[in-house]
């Protein structure tokens, strides 16, 4: 009954995937501004689900060239296309298939100016640690340093600036590093709804409370994942450690960094306005995109209308866009107006998945305004948002072009 169910599931993605393209070949992204030169990046945990997904968008990016690929010692000396156990809906690219497999040593990717790693968080901590040591910048979808107070909890769509503190990191390393640092994305299920908030923030100013209840894909539990067994006919109110993950990182990622009277930057975890949060976490049977019920409650009374909230997310622009981030989306939030949508069927891979889908804005009885967002958690909820805060890193100075 597995195997029946991965080969629909297989199916179906490749049919929603093929559609999705040719929509978005109707859809440009933002005008890209370009780098002085092509950049060499690296892949750690290059043969997992989220190293899969790094290759599949790298391949093809304007920027950045993969030269480097690291993964397990027992993958180490084959060719990736012997390494790996594909799991794509599109095919291994053809610049990568013979591409030889090297340990996560930080040798073997000198020649790199970015490192992705889709480590495991078993294992990321020394070896992101070890790659930071030896100069170079790293771009994280581990959980590992998030809590750090010198590496930047980043978002693309919504805290560019906390790159400000990376310098800082630099410095109090030990030897201090010229070129070498962490950042780290957040956790998936985190990264679709704090866009939202970001965009209502900074039209209404702060939110006070949210309540958020999260029906979160299968994928996010990477492969071979949750059985088939749990999962078929059946919902799992429980995913180990995602609702303290959400509440902590979610203070980081909206608050800001103040500096005190020595200098020393810090992240204030939305101090100004404390901001209580509360999640409840679900896994769900559906492969990719992860779906949130949200209330808020605005610290500024009156509150906005539901119209109002429409308006301010349709309208919302980040600074990766305006920049000119190739794997920006053209629109940071679409809001749809049916009365039941967002879907993940139909709406994940609108714009590749780069976006957030919001829905069913209305007034909440209780708090002041609900909604529904529906995030790709395989696309802004990991990979691209590693690939855009290396755009924006770029971009900004802190890699060099």
């Amino acid at each position: 009954m597995a195997n029946t169910l991965d080969r629909s599931m297989s199916n179906t993605s490749d049919e929603i995937a093929s559609s999705s393209r040719a929509l978005l070949s109707k859809y440009p992204r933002t005008t890209m501004q370009t780098p002085g030169s092509q950049i060499n990046v690296g892949i750690l945990g290059a043969t997992g689900t989220v190293g899969q997904r790094f290759i599949t968008l790298l391949s093809a990016h304007p920027w950045f060239i993969i030269h480097a690929l690291g993964a397990s010692p027992r993958s180490a000396g084959k060719s990736y296309v012997k390494a790996v156990k594909w799991k794509q809906v599109t095919p291994i690219p053809q610049g990568v298939k013979d591409m030889v497999v090297q340990e996560c040593i930080p040798k073997h990717f000198m020649d790199c100016a970015i490192v992705f790693s889709g480590l495991d968080a078993d294992v990321a901590g020394d070896i992101e640690g070890a790659f930071r040591a030896a100069d170079l910048a790293v771009f994280s979808n581990a959980k590992n340093y998030r809590r750090d107070p010198h590496v930047p909890l980043i978002v693309p769509l919504v805290n560019p600036s906390h790159l400000s503190i990376i310098p800082q990191q630099q410095s109090l390393h030990s030897p201090p590093l010229k070129k070498g640092f962490i950042v780290t994305n957040a956790n998936c299920s985190t990264t679709g709804y704090v866009i939202p908030l970001s965009a209502l923030e900074k039209a209404f100013g702060p939110i006070e409370l949210l309540l958020v209840t999260t029906m979160q894909a299968i994928s996010g539990a990477g492969y071979p994942g949750v059985s088939s067994l749990d999962i078929m006919d059946n919902i799992i109110p429980y995913i180990s450690g995602e609702e303290e993950k959400m509440e902590w990182e979610t203070l980081k990622i909206l608050g800001g960094v103040t500096q005190d009277d020595q200098g020393v930057k810090s992240f204030d975890m939305h101090a100004a306005q404390p901001l209580r949060v509360s999640a409840s976490c679900n896994r769900v049977p559906v492969i990719d995109g992860h779906t949130e019920c949200v209330s808020v409650r605005f610290a500024r009374r009156p509150p906005p209308s539901p119209q109002q909230v429409r308006e301010a997310l349709s309208a919302f622009t980040p600074d990766a866009q305006t920049l000119g981030c190739p794997s920006a989306p053209r629109h940071a939030i679409t809001v749809h107006e049916e009365p039941d949508r967002p879907q993940p069927r139909l709406d994940r891979y609108y714009q590749d998945g780069a976006g957030v889908s919001v829905g069913r804005v209305r007034q909440c009885q209780v708090l002041d305004i609900k909604f529904v967002v529906l995030a790709n958690n395989v696309s802004i909820g990991a990979a691209t948002s590693s690939i855009i805060n290396a755009e924006l890193a770029v971009l900004k100075g802190v890699v060099p072009s």
